[in-house]
């Protein structure tokens, strides 16, 4: 089995990446720029999310390889801290929805035949603060772009019912990452395990759901 996880570089989706490999998987990990890892046993692949032709590109260098998952991980938290009454410059929502949400479908679209042809799932990755039943303000970019992710999720997972191909969109907890921060709740390790568990879970009966990284339904 194939598994594809977009933002392989860094964070959680290294450490899912890596675990993936561990247990002898075939796994591709996307970054972008030059910003190419060195972990081996792992396919680096370059990806622009926010670039048609980056997708067509990698979608040719795999020539038709089937996918059995692939993990819509890539994202980027640019308002952290902005202020209401000054902030949230218009090049920031461009910015975070061109990646976490254009981006996700992108990708998404451009595999879709792999993904077909190797009766795969789909996971994205969204956040708890997409969640209109937290609303503690602030981030106000962030949470509407996993709030968007989110609702991309929730209706392709209808589309894609009939094609047997399921859409599993979670939140990976308060990582201690580069984006949580030091002070966050759990590492990446226990994130990553939580996911690779929740992904094995997916199927056709449980498509459109929204989990916590360690197996709770999230309310929309």
């Amino acid at each position: 089995m194939t598994i594809m996880i977009t933002g392989a570089n860094r964070g959680v989706g290294l450490a899912l990446a890596e675990m993936a490999a561990t247990h002898r998987q075939d796994v591709i990990g996307t970054y972008r720029g030059d910003h190419r890892p060195t972990v081996a046993g792992i396919d680096w692949q370059s990806l622009e999310v926010v670039d048609p032709q980056s997708h067509h590109a990698l979608a040719k260098r795999l020539n038709g390889k089937p996918l059995s998952l692939l993990v819509c991980n890539a994202g980027v938290y640019l308002d952290r801290g902005q202020a209401l009454d000054t902030g949230y410059a218009k090049p920031l929502w461009d910015d975070t929805f061109a990646v976490n949400v254009t981006g996700a479908f992108l990708t998404i679209q451009a595999l879709l035949p792999n993904i077909r042809a190797g009766k795969g799932k789909i996971a994205i990755i969204s956040s708890q603060m997409a969640s209109d039943t937290r609303a503690p303000g602030q981030s106000y970019i962030y949470r509407a772009s996993k709030a968007a992710v989110l609702n991309l999720g929730r209706n392709l997972s209808s589309d894609l019912r009939a094609e047997g191909i399921p859409v599993g969109i979670y939140h990976p907890g308060w990582v201690q990452t580069e984006m949580g921060g030091t002070g966050a709740d759990i590492t990446v390790t226990e994130s990553a395990v939580g996911l690779m568990a929740r992904f094995e879970a997916l199927n056709i009966a449980t498509t459109g759901c929204f989990e916590t990284w360690d197996g709770r339904a999230h309310p929309y």
